[in-house]
């Protein structure tokens, strides 16, 4: 929902952010982390252009590319996180070793897939269903999406079952 209200109020984000800094600059404390990633990352939206023209400072251009290698190395540690119960809901199946999981919310439903066929050395991850509350989830559904709409009044972990797709049992 915040998603939704930053891109409709330009400038929202930054200004927030801004004033989030300013909070932590008053009181004398350290910028926490997720912070001053989004201070980055909306610098570089914000700074590199000023009337058509790109700044030539090289040590700014050092300082950049290392933080957008630090940002590759993330692997999406930063994102919000969803705690994930993975539980077989067939006989043909064997279950996971770990039926427990932290991923990132912005992961997708063809995500979880893809890592259940390869934990069970399936030939491929067409040919499994991932359910929430007895209902089929489309692959292109994020986690996030899913506690949403599907586990909304219910306490974490998300419960989420799989089995072979309905043609193959």
């Amino acid at each position: 929902m915040q998603d939704i209200v930053y891109k409709l109020v330009p400038g929202l984000h930054e200004a927030e952010m801004r004033k989030q800094r300013e909070f932590y600059h008053k009181l004398g404390m350290e910028v926490p982390g997720d912070i001053k990633g989004e201070t980055c990352s909306a610098k570089q939206h914000l700074d590199p252009h000023r009337n058509g023209e790109t700044k030539a400072d090289d040590s700014s251009n050092k300082e950049a590319a290392e933080e957008k290698q630090e940002d590759d190395n993330d692997y999406h540690r930063s994102d919000e996180q969803v705690s994930i119960c993975l539980e077989c809901n067939s006989s043909k199946l064997r279950g996971l070793k770990r039926k427990w999981i932290r991923c990132s919310a912005q992961a997708t439903v063809l995500h979880l897939k893809k890592f259940i066929a390869k934990k069970l050395n399936l030939s491929s991850f067409n040919e499994l269903d991932i359910l929430c509350n007895e209902e089929i989830l489309g692959k292109d559904h994020t986690l996030k999406f899913v506690v949403v709409t599907r586990w909304r009044f219910k306490k974490a972990p998300l419960l989420l079952h799989y089995r072979p797709k309905m043609d193959l049992l």
